[in-house]
């Protein structure tokens, strides 16, 4: 069977072409860049004089030369070269290094003072800045509108302590979900119902805590105010049921005293419980902090319920002494 190609004959002619080697070409830049070529004709460069400096062998001068030598033309101070480290020590030490020092310098150290004393450093002068006293540097009446504060500063200087302690106490109460600065907010509007409040009008029936300013004086200072309503209705005691004391498995009701922390806790508990119990007057987002007021309002006067509930407390107290004396069988 024939081959289906046949490879000796073509009906097209095949030319074959040898490869030549190619020159690389040139870069444009290259290829238009005359070539200089060096005649005889020319001059030769200049030859320097012996020990003379060349071209770029000149060098500017120091920084502190050129400093003296503005201030020489302006008539102005020199650089201060005896703030700086102390470098003139050193080349005390080292006559080769003198040499190549600046001019400045040189007659700085020529015209030193003698031997054992020391020029000072600057990371000492702020050191010696700051053991400056007040009374020495007569701060107290210079620049300033008030007087500075006596040293040691006082314990409610502190940026955590700066409120009184039954403020901070009832607007930690106060908050909830975390939200401080609404309690913050809530505590303010008290205060501030407190202090635009009319004076009370005592009950003698629930007389508030012995030395107490009268009526007239508690609007003037609302934190007064908040805290003599607190610790007036503030329980001293609190009931404990204690089990298996006695034997058996009833419970004994034993009375036990309070810290003055714990007193008022209850007693701001109590009052938010019967502000939350009030009807609302009206809308806005000072309501509650109203009510919480007024109940603190009636606390003083002797109108709030929570009176009651610490004559409760009292009563039930007083009718425990006896379980005190009972020994655990």
């Amino acid at each position: 069977m024939p081959p289906r190609v046949n490879i000796c004959w073509s009906g097209r002619p095949v030319t074959i072409v040898s490869r030549i080697s190619q020159r690389p070409r040139l870069p444009i830049c290259l290829r238009l860049a005359p070539n200089r070529t060096i005649t005889a004709d020319e001059k030769p460069l200049p030859k320097a004089d012996q020990g003379a400096p060349g071209p770029n062998q000149e060098q500017l001068p120091h920084v502190s030369e050129e400093a003296a030598a503005t201030a020489k033309i302006t008539g102005e101070g020199g650089p201060e070269l005896e703030q700086g480290t102390p470098v003139q020590d050193v080349l005390k030490r080292d006559e080769a290094s003198q040499e190549k020092a600046p001019k400045v310098m040189q007659e700085q150290i020529q015209s030193s003072s003698p031997k054992g004393t020391r020029s000072f450093s600057t990371s000492v002068r702020p050191r010696q800045e700051a053991m400056i006293s007040f009374e020495d540097s007569g701060l107290q009446t210079s620049g300033h509108g008030f007087e500075l504060p006596a040293l040691p500063l006082p314990a409610n200087m502190h940026l955590k302590y700066r409120y009184a302690p039954i403020v901070k106490q009832v607007t930690n109460l106060l908050m909830r979900d975390g939200k401080l600065s609404v309690a913050q907010r809530n505590m303010a509007m008290i205060l501030n119902h407190l202090r635009t409040a009319s004076p009370p009008t005592l009950n003698p029936d629930r007389p508030l805590l012995p030395g107490s300013p009268p009526p007239s004086h508690l609007p003037l200072n609302p934190i007064l105010y908040l805290t003599l309503a607190i610790d007036s209705v503030a329980p001293l005691l609190r009931i404990r049921a204690q089990k298996g004391i006695a034997g058996g498995g009833v419970a004994l009701q034993m009375p036990v005293p309070m810290a003055l922390r714990q007193r008022r806790r209850q007693a701001v508990m109590w009052i938010l419980d019967s502000a939350g119990k009030k009807p609302s007057r009206g809308s806005g987002r000072g309501g509650f902090a109203q009510r919480v007021a007024e109940e603190v309002i009636a606390v003083v006067e002797g109108r709030s319920g929570v009176w009651d509930r610490r004559g409760g407390i009292h009563k039930l107290a007083v009718s425990g002494r006896a379980n005190l004396n009972v020994r655990r069988r």
